[in-house]
């Protein structure tokens, strides 16, 4: 499990991300590098890392449940995922 310092991180890189969306669209399509240049680099959509919403770690993320790989075993074993159980044969 990731530290909480970590995921609050993250979660703030996001809330920028969100914030400086059209602002950096807008200054994209202008060409105006300088002008972006100035503007936080937190505010990058590329600084983002995909991040277990569950436990906060970075490896092995499953983009479909937006959870890792463990975090996902653990509830299909206990059937809180519908529709997916572990496979025998």
């Amino acid at each position: 499990m990731a530290k909480t310092s970590v995921k609050a991180r993250q979660l703030k890189k996001e809330r920028m991300v969100k914030q400086y969306a059209e602002k950096r669209a807008a200054l994209k399509a202008a060409g105006d590098w300088r002008a972006l240049d100035e503007l936080p680099k937190n505010s990058s959509k590329v600084r983002l890392k995909n991040r277990c919403q569950m436990t906060g770690r970075p490896r092995g993320y499953i983009r479909y449940f937006g959870i890792s790989r463990i975090a996902l075993r653990d509830m299909a074993l206990n059937g809180k995922i519908p529709g997916l159980k572990k496979a025998s044969w």
